[in-house]
């Protein structure tokens, strides 16, 4: 099992069971990783996980998630769309319909009007190479003025990461003092050759800014 990272979650304000993600949020993607994902995961142990690889056909994507669990610490596997594949977290595209799980974030490119949603993931941030042409890049500034221009059912500001071309402590940096509660990063940690040391520069970038 995988100890956590330094940057710990911060507490839900949105009345969610557990934690909210924060920290170092890995995005997998197995075409563009250097190794075996499970593999990855644990030498690279970065806070969160959310388990992208919606095109495998759901009894392998299934079986992913549960090897993905097995290495990191419990609930901090997040299944991209609406099956959490045995657990109790989803990230949900920006038009999939609302579902109840105990952890549900989702995508946003605007100001989001949220429901049930725990927190979001705000992107592009920068320009990144994992989707050319993907933009234009909002920045961290704008992307704290959509949130404080969003809504929640709930009430009360809506957590979230910055998504999008952030691969450098100063990137990281930048986010968390916009007020980011975390990053979430594909490419640097996924096309790296030491992904352990990949997030061990994030996260102390992280932990200087908190």
């Amino acid at each position: 099992m995988v100890s956590p990272g330094a940057a710990g979650p911060i507490p839900s304000g949105s009345g969610s069971a557990g934690p909210i993600p924060s920290g170092i949020v890995l995005l997998t993607d197995r075409r563009v990783a250097r190794m075996p994902l499970t593999e990855l995961v644990a030498a690279a142990a970065p806070d969160w996980v959310v388990l992208r690889e919606r095109d495998l056909p759901a009894a392998q994507r299934r079986e992913l998630a549960d090897r993905l669990r097995a290495v990191l610490p419990p609930g901090r596997l997040i299944v991209a769309g609406p099956d959490p594949l045995g657990g109790d977290a989803v990230h949900l595209a920006e038009r999939d319909p609302t579902v109840a799980a105990g952890l549900v974030g989702r995508s946003c490119h605007a100001a989001p009007l949220l429901s049930t949603e725990d927190y979001v993931t705000l992107s592009p941030i920068f320009t990144t190479a994992s989707k050319p042409g993907y933009g234009p890049a909002l920045g961290p500034g704008r992307a704290a003025e959509l949130v404080a221009a969003g809504r929640s059912a709930r009430g009360g500001a809506v957590p979230w990461l910055a998504l999008g071309g952030i691969d450098s402590p100063e990137k990281v940096a930048e986010c968390l003092a916009a007020g980011a509660s975390g990053v979430a990063v594909m490419g640097a940690v996924m096309r790296s050759a030491d992904p352990a040391a990949t997030v061990a520069r994030l996260r102390a970038a992280a932990a200087v800014t908190r």
